[in-house]
């Protein structure tokens, strides 16, 4: 179904763009600028998390558009967002034009990303190219179970916000 595929294919590579983009942004304005935001939130190793968030937001969001590695790719899409959302977005609220910027956009990646995770990358994607991917439930055990995870061991590990007097 070559609607289908191109849908896929279309989705893949706006929302990998758009992502990585927000990782680039993170590079180009200067890891030191955003350990210093990371460190004014909250995390207790501020320049390490700025270049794991980068890193992740281009590499995964890279290899999402690619259509490689879809549900791994999905999972860090997710497990970064999860992130923003916890610890930034959540408190100020749902809708994005909220100051401060609510997790309403966040939360659009991250399902979006789980999206793509549970039903693959489709026929134009060198996941299937190289008859490598999982989809269906395994997609979405992967995508979802490592994006969760990740993002759970990042905040339990790094995350102590500062406590209101």
């Amino acid at each position: 179904m070559q609607q289908l595929d191109f849908a896929l294919l279309l989705l893949r590579v706006v929302l990998g763009i758009f992502v990585a983009c927000h990782g680039i942004n993170k590079v180009k304005g200067g890891l030191a600028g955003t350990a210093r935001w990371f460190g004014g939130i909250g995390m207790k190793w501020p320049l390490w998390q700025a270049r794991i968030a980068a890193s992740t937001e281009i590499g995964a969001s890279l290899l999402l558009a690619l259509g490689l590695l879809t549900p791994l790719a999905a999972a860090g899409i997710i497990g970064i967002m999860l992130v923003a959302i916890w610890s930034v977005h959540w408190k100020i609220g749902f809708f994005v034009f909220h100051k401060g910027e609510g997790w309403e956009y966040c939360g659009f990646l991250a399902f979006a990303a789980f999206a793509i995770g549970t039903v693959g990358a489709g026929r134009w994607s060198l996941d299937h190219a190289l008859d490598i991917a999982p989809s269906g439930w395994t997609g979405a055990i992967v995508a979802g179970g490592v994006g969760i995870g990740s993002a759970a061991l990042q905040l339990s590990a790094s995350y102590r916000p500062k406590k209101s007097a």
